[in-house]
């Protein structure tokens, strides 16, 4: 069975949201699912996944969230050549640099050898009906892409 892992940051709960309806989609699609706050796994656990999915959302004027810096410093570090990835996450489109912690996930995976599955998904604070529509379809493409 094809295993997708996701890895959230959340303050305010809305990439907590965001990585519950892709999570809901890949269970819809008959995926294993694994998520996770964090701070509560370390990066090599990607290496068990098909599908590496991040959901994080962007601190001030676009900087990575304190809490999931280490395992964004982490990941520079493994080798994820052959695993398909996704990113997605929230932001506020008051801020120049809207969802750049999406963007600076996207260049590690790929620097490190992911294959990007499916466009990245960026939501301006919480996910509307519209967002959650791109974010089950972005679960569909990734799993379509790990078959």
């Amino acid at each position: 069975m094809t295993l997708a892992k996701i890895v959230y940051a959340s303050m305010t709960g809305n990439t907590e949201e965001i990585a519950d309806i892709v999570a809901e989609a890949f269970e819809d699609l008959e995926l294993e699912v694994e998520i996770d706050e964090c701070t509560q796994v370390d990066a090599a656990d990607f290496e068990e996944a098909d599908i590496c999915v991040v959901a994080t959302y962007t601190y001030g004027d676009g900087d990575l969230p304190d809490e999931i810096v280490d395992f964004y410093e982490d990941l520079q570090e493994i080798d994820l050549s052959g695993k398909i990835f996704g990113v997605c996450g929230s932001g506020d489109t008051f801020y120049d640099d809207f969802c750049k912690s999406v963007d600076d996930f996207e260049a590690v995976f790929t620097e490190i050898g992911a294959k990007k599955g499916a466009d990245s998904v960026k939501v301006d604070l919480a996910a509307e009906e519209d967002d959650i529509q791109r974010l089950e379809e972005f679960a569909k493409k990734l799993a379509t892409a790990a078959e």
